[in-house]
């Protein structure tokens, strides 16, 4: 059961991450076209675990946790900026506050956390024949 609530938010994350930081970036990714990437492949990754996991749930367990693993490591290190940026004053080029986006990123983290915590979670026998039954 763990396995699945960590497989249905990286569902939920891997599409919303990159079309929002496509919607925080769309006047401003010609400055600095890298920045925007690490959403892109933090999506895919996301996206191909839950694939790898959908097929074979303890095989696809080890790419799930890596994948959030990933999450947790670019999402901190963007909370933290974006909190940085905020005591200098400087303004987010998002369409919405930088107080909102610091929201934003730390409720992702606090997410991706719980998720690679239940990621790692031990499968039972039914998580991991339900699944192979689903993909069918």
């Amino acid at each position: 059961m763990p396995i699945s609530i960590s497989r249905y938010l990286a569902i939920v994350l891997g599409i919303l991450t990159p079309a929002l930081e496509t919607i925080r970036r769309w006047s401003t990714w010609r400055d600095n076209p890298l920045s925007i990437l690490d959403d892109y492949l933090l999506g895919a990754l996301l996206l191909f675990a839950v694939w790898r996991v959908t097929k074979d749930a303890r095989r696809g367990q080890r790419f799930l946790a890596a994948a959030w693993g990933f999450f947790c490591g670019t999402d901190y290190l963007s909370f933290t900026g974006q909190l940085y940026f905020n005591r200098l004053g400087i303004a987010d080029p998002a369409p919405i506050s930088s107080t909102w986006v610091a929201v934003i990123k730390g409720v992702g983290l606090a997410i991706g956390v719980t998720c690679l915590i239940l990621s790692l979670w031990p499968i039972s026998e039914s998580s991991a024949s339900g699944f192979a039954q689903n993909s069918r």
